[in-house]
Parts: structure tokens; sequence; C-alpha cells
């Protein structure tokens, strides 16, 4: 049988495949008002597209803890009633599917306050729904990037219990698997590499005390996401800054801690925390990072970065370089990657009743 169609349980949910569909912001939701931050029909079709494709867990996009953690103001968020409500429309059509619906729980730290990518990406201003980033330590992203307010000590400490609270309105809004967001370069990520991080007090300086905020996040969310349900972390692997940086290295040591705080799967990405890097992207470009730390701990993993075949994704899982696979961009082509897969595979999987005629 397939290994791409093979279900996976992790703590008490089963996901029905190995096809799933990473985070990737559509940067569509309303900026100000009363639906600030909240799916609209937009995110509805966006995912539900997915669903009905087969996919076995859609992760949704970074979704702010707070309204300063989103990295644009058209950016989803989870800190009020009215947001949980409208992702409520989501799951309930994710599960009718037989999908099982995730979240990504994110801040967004220096790279906040940027415009939508298609009008360039660029920092706005209060004009433009803007605000003043937050970050570790006060070093811009980049040339044309402001330098971001740093952090107090107290700031600091508040900032889990955000991500629990976002943790409690994913649960009442449905959602069966909660992924933190510690990648590319946004709050978690600049805690986490020296890059990033110059602080020289608790939270800065020696390997232990940058990764001290990651895992305060971590133990929040823990204590209020329900022990039945699994927890993701998203990392970025490497900063790709020749050892200077956050190295593969450190992610197979801290994926060992995550494991000991109650992390159930790391989802293993790259980059974002340093612009103008030379990244060598191409298919599967990241798996070997993924494979790393699946040989070296016994923290499941999914690999993601350019998987865009049912073969390459089918040995990923046979090489056992990974329990799962993210797809981006091909979902983002063909909603229907799943279903394609599995008839390329000759595996069976759920097909809506209204799509029979296309089985």
């Amino acid at each position: 049988m397939s290994a791409l169609f093979q279900p996976l349980s992790l703590r008490d949910v089963t996901i029905p495949n190995r096809v799933w569909m990473a985070p990737m912001c559509q940067y569509s939701a309303a900026p100000e008002g009363p639906d600030t931050g909240a799916p609209g029909d937009w995110h509805f079709a966006h995912y539900g597209a997915r669903a009905t494709g087969g996919t076995g867990l859609i992760l949704v996009e970074a979704t702010a803890v707070g309204p300063e953690g989103r990295i644009s103001p058209y950016d989803l968020g989870i800190w009020n009633d009215t947001q949980v409500e409208a992702f409520r429309r989501l799951t309930r059509f994710m599960k009718a599917q037989g999908t099982v619906p995730g979240i990504q729980l994110a801040h967004a730290g220096r790279k906040a306050s940027t415009d939508q990518p298609w009008k360039g990406g660029a920092p706005v201003g209060p004009d433009a729904h803007g605000w003043q980033p937050l970050a570790p330590s006060a070093i811009a992203f980049d040339e044309g990037h402001p330098v971001p307010d740093e952090l107090t000590v107290d700031q600091i400490k508040e900032i889990p219990g955000r991500f629990a609270q976002a943790a409690r309105r994913a649960l009442a809004a449905g959602f069966e698997v909660v992924e933190i967001h510690g990648a590319h370069g946004y709050l978690i990520n600049e805690f986490l590499s020296p890059h990033s991080n110059h602080r020289t007090d608790a939270y800065g300086g020696s390997y232990e005390n940058r990764i001290r905020f990651a895992l305060d996040v971590v133990d929040a969310v823990r204590e209020v996401w329900p022990d039945d349900k699994p927890l993701f972390f998203r990392i970025s692997a490497t900063d790709w800054l020749q050892d200077a940086g956050w190295t593969a290295d450190d992610t197979v040591r801290f994926a060992s801690a995550l494991q000991e705080h109650g992390v159930d799967l790391l989802d293993v990405s790259s980059g974002g925390n340093a612009p103008h890097v030379r990244i060598p992207v191409g298919p599967g470009y990241q798996v070997p990072f993924a494979a790393r730390v699946k040989d070296r701990t016994t923290l499941p993993v999914a690999a993601v970065g350019l998987i865009t075949d049912a073969e390459q994704a089918e040995k990923i899982l046979v090489n056992e370089e990974a329990d799962a696979v993210l797809l981006g961009r091909e979902l983002l082509r063909n909603p229907s990657f799943a279903r394609l897969a599995a008839r390329e595979l000759g595996a069976d999987i759920h097909v809506p009743d209204q799509y029979l005629r296309s089985a």
C-alpha cells in the first residue's frame, strides 16, 4: 500500500493521509473594522477546495495572536470571538470532507506591518493600517525596514499568554491541531537565532537563553491545548548563514527539547531570518533537514519545500526521511493533488459524493 495514503495518528487525532497543506498567508483579511483579521469568502473557498481535493491535514495560514503580531494588516488573527465564529465555518466544512483542520499561531516580530506581497510587500505605517514592530533586539530586518522596538522583559513574559489565549480560541473554533510558528524570521525564530537576538539578559546570548522564549510559548500552549490533541512546531532548520546564525545542529538539539515539552511533530522549513542569503532552491531542497531530525531524534517530522509530484512525495516517506509531506505551491496550482496522487499510486481516498463521477 502507498505510504503517502496511510493514516497517521498523533495523540488521539488520526489524519487520514500524509498529504498535508502547508500554511501559506493569503493576505486577504479585512485590515480594519469589526471583521479585522477574520477569514472571509476567499478563505472559505481557498481552504474548502483543498479539503474537497482530499488533503489529509490543512494548516491554516499564520494567524496572529494579537493585532501587532500580523505580518500585514491583511493577515488573519484569532484574538477575539468574532474571528472564532468566522473560523468555525472553515473547520466545519473541512471536517465534513474528512480533512483534519489545523491552524498556525504566529507573531511576526520585526517583520510585521508590511503591505500585501503583490503590492511590493514593503513596510507600511499608520497611514496604511500599519504599526511599530517589536523584536528581541532593536535590529531592522533589512534596509528600508524600520528598527523595531526592543521588547522589555515584562513584554516578553506577556506574549506566551497571548499564544495560550489564541490556542483556547482555536479549540473553540473547531481546530484539531495547533502549530506554533517558530520559523521564517518571525518573532520566535528571532529569539532563537544569534543573528537577530543580541540580548544580554536571560533571553539572549547562550543557546539555553535563546530557546527560553520558544519553550515558554510551547509550555503556555500545551497547558491549555487538550492532552488528546497534537501540538506542532514549525522551525527554520537553518538561517543559511554558514554557521553564523541558527544551524541544522541547533535544530536537532532543539527538537529533543521540544519533544520533552509536549510537541508532537516538527514541521521543518528553513530561512527567512536573514535577507540576501544564498539558498540552493530545488526539488525537495529542505527534505534533508527533516531527515536529519528524524534520524537523530524520536520526534515525528514533516518535510516541506518544492515537493511537487506523487512519486517524489511517496519516496520521501518510503525512505523514512519524514513522516508526512507538506505541500505549498503545488496545492495552490492543484487543489486536488491528493486525489490525483491517490489515483497515480493506486490508493483509496475519500471523494465527496458530488464528485464521485470524477473518480
